[in-house]
């Protein structure tokens, strides 16, 4: 196949969509028909190279692009189930002093001090694919993946098959206990099945995480239960009652029912103890029987846990601990400019292909222009690169003694390589710092932002348009069909022209490869139009599909800055309709309201402002929203006396931090604002309360002392 770094812009665009189609069949063959026809390896390099042609042409990435699909949603092929408690990721340490800091922050929310002690239940982080277990009276009902956190995929009749988990607890377990763990398969175990291939004449596996999940996916069972599988228990989900006070000891539960738990978890009641566990661990990786990625820290108090709670999509009481990245050395063979939905100057390391932890690495990010002066990264040079946490590519130094003499310091672009407007680095005018960050001022003459402004929009997080991918759309902006986001709904009453752009460019593409063969041009698109047929329709279909949309994801698809899915969650709890967004954004006191959300400050805030505040992005929307239907956002699911109340807290309060009043607040359905006005509704206020109780008093608002509040929640 031709290099990457050789393939022109149309020859990249056809090759991405013959990669995402073999990739589709193959993804098919694997997990649906359980009939495999490539290796691991060779799959895993046909993953690779979609990946850096999309690194070296974004604008050709598309909708259904294979890189899209990690950890994704479940397989149609599977029953799906609703996990009853999310299932959630981890925030990632890397270093001690980010495991130091995890503890500092779990001291600063409780309101504990630096020699309080933190216990936390220490345990290796199991590199498989992770798996939920639901017993009811002690039977083994229903078994799920983790999907993408709210929806999994039902494989209860392959779990049933692995030896290591049992289909009744032994003891006198919770009448609903939701156990989680990680399936997983051991060296020995991967290096027979990979003997077994050979034997058959069947490719082999490329390594054992990936063995075990595609076990477990499998649709026939047997599959399954021919493979050696492995479960470790380290969590629960929905339980009926909890059986102990810590997380150690509900493991120790865990055992006695018969799951099994990873012997090598220890209690560690200090940072030394914690970072002595970790580096031993680390020592004796290679020498465990199976991969391993890291550590995981959990508080090991589960009142503390809870009253911890989560952030975003990850707990606060928990982190893990990730290895070292691996390193490796190779040349810098150019750095090219990527332009962002929001005009950012992305400098982007086009690197001599190099393997890191088993991984092939041909790109790596450069951050921004300030990070290569400081690096002092020049084209030519010879680099030592990382895997940061195992995933980003990353330039961690440059090696002077390599450095060919023609090498040049990197002189970064004040222009836009797109549009050639001006490309400039803003200045906060409160703090006069200089944003590190270049940006293109072409904004809405620019078709790197337009043209990525509309693919985030039909992203998968925001309106999720199948088929309607990267290539497509800037197919239809070259052709005047896409400027803004209404126009893509406008599509549907426009089918026989969209069909007509399709057949052309197809034809074209057709003639460039007859021509490079030599072969004569085709003459007439009739035939290519009737080809588009289907495919228009189907893209009419899903356009139309997704004319309902929550208020959250609208949002979120706006692309503005700063925004994004947390933000727009929280702007959607806060106003809950789009009726109440429109008028509060309009406000005259609408920045002021922003500022006072609990979760967004004063940069996100100004963002979202400016936004509204201009009128192109408003006649916009409202061109958008004469397609659309805007579901509300639900109100708060747990009914309390202080839902959809607006609370202020002030002064000290002394049976918990600042902090964990506002979550537990937040978690009860209350706004926690930042100042006082006339829309508040409570004020909690402690010892030393000043101007916030004054501004309450003036407003005649509710206020209460915190025994009081707590008395209210309670």
């Amino acid at each position: 196949m031709k290099s990457v770094n050789k393939l022109t812009s149309a020859e990249a665009e056809k090759e991405l969509d013959r990669l995402a189609k073999e990739i589709a069949r193959h993804d098919r063959a694997y997990h649906g028909e359980d009939a495999p026809d490539i290796s691991d390896a060779d799959y895993d390099a046909l993953r690779r190279r979609n990946a850096d042609i999309e690194e070296r042409f974004p604008l050709l990435v598309r909708a259904d692009s294979p890189s899209h699909r990690v950890g994704a949603k479940a397989s149609a092929k599977f029953a799906k189930i609703m996990h009853r408690k999310p299932m959630l990721s981890l925030d990632n340490a890397f270093s001690d002093e980010d495991v130091a800091e995890f503890l500092g922050r779990v001291r600063r929310f409780l309101g504990l001090k630096e020699e309080d002690e933190v216990a936390v239940t220490a345990e290796p982080k199991i590199d498989g694919l992770s798996a939920s277990l639901r017993y009811e009276n002690g039977v083994l009902v229903q078994g799920a993946t983790r999907g993408d956190g709210q929806e999994g995929e039902d494989i209860a009749a392959n779990l049933r098959t692995i030896s290591d988990i049992p289909l009744r607890l032994k003891g006198k377990p919770p009448a609903v206990l939701e156990v989680r763990g990680e399936v997983y398969m051991t060296h020995k175990a991967f290096a027979a099945l990979n003997k077994r291939q050979e034997k058959d004449g069947k490719p082999t596996y490329a390594n054992p995480r990936n063995s075990a999940a595609g076990s477990v996916r499998q649709l026939d069972p047997s599959i399954t239960a021919s493979r050696a599988l492995n479960f470790f228990a380290y969590a629960w989900g929905d339980i009926s009652e909890l059986p102990a006070k810590t997380h150690n000891g509900m493991l120790e539960k865990f055992e006695s029912y018969g799951l099994p738990v990873n012997q090598l978890t220890q209690r560690c009641e200090s940072l030394e103890q914690i970072l002595k566990f970790y580096r031993g661990i680390e020592s004796r990786r290679a020498k465990l029987g199976y991969d391993i990625d890291g550590v995981v820290y959990k508080v090991d108090r589960l009142d503390l846990q809870e009253r911890l709670g989560f952030v975003s999509r990850s707990p606060r009481w928990a982190t893990a601990h990730k290895f070292l990245a691996e390193l490796a050395e190779t040349v810098l063979e150019d750095i090219e400019i990527q332009v962002g939905r929001t005009g950012k100057l992305a400098p982007v390391a086009r690197l001599k292909p190099v393997t890191v932890g088993g991984v092939v690495v041909s790109n790596a990010s450069l951050h921004n222009e300030d990070e290569i002066v400081r690096k002092d990264v020049r084209i030519g040079d010879s680099v030592v690169i990382q895997r940061a946490g195992d995933v980003i590519p990353q330039i961690l130094r440059v090696i002077p003694e390599k450095r060919p003499k023609s090498a040049k310091p990197y002189k970064f672009p004040d222009t836009c390589p797109i549009c050639g407007s001006h490309a400039v680095r803003e200045v906060d005018e409160k703090t006069g710092k200089v944003d590190v960050d270049r940006r293109c001022t072409g904004g809405l003459i620019c078709d790197a932002q337009t043209v990525e402004r509309l693919k985030y929009f039909v992203a998968r997080d925001g309106f999720d348009i199948e088929g309607l991918g990267g290539t497509m759309i800037e197919l239809f902006h070259d052709k005047g069909l896409l400027k803004e986001p209404a126009d893509i709904f406008a599509l549907t009453d426009k089918p026989e022209k969209v069909s007509k752009v399709l057949a052309e460019h197809r034809v074209a593409l057709s003639e460039a490869r007859r021509a490079a063969e030599g072969k004569d041009p085709v003459k007439k698109a009739g035939k290519e139009i009737d080809r588009e047929d289907k495919v228009v329709e189907n893209l009419m279909a899903a356009i139309e599909k997704r004319r309902t949309i929550g208020l959250d994801r609208l949002i979120n698809a706006l692309g503005i800055r700063h925004v994004g899915e947390t933000t727009a969650r929280l702007l959607a709890r806060r106003y809950l309709t789009l009726d109440s967004v429109l008028k509060g954004m309009t406000a005259d006191d609408a920045l002021e309201e922003l500022q006072h959300i609990e979760g967004i400050g004063g940069v996100v805030a100004e963002a979202i402002h400016d936004f509204f505040d201009e009128p192109h992005n408003v006649k916009a929307l409202g061109r958008l929203l004469d397609w659309l239907t805007v579901t509300d956002m639900a109100a708060p699911a747990q009914s309390s006396p202080v839902s959809g109340k607006t609370v202020v807290f002030t002064g000290t309060l002394e049976k918990m931090t600042r902090q964990e009043a506002k979550a537990r607040a937040e978690s009860l359905g209350a706004k926690v604002s930042g100042a006082v006005s006339a829309k508040t509704d409570i004020v909690v206020a402690g010892p030393g309360a000043g101007s916030k109780l004054k501004e309450a008093q003036k407003h005649g608002v509710e206020v209460m002392d915190e025994d009081a509040w707590l008395k209210l929640i309670s």
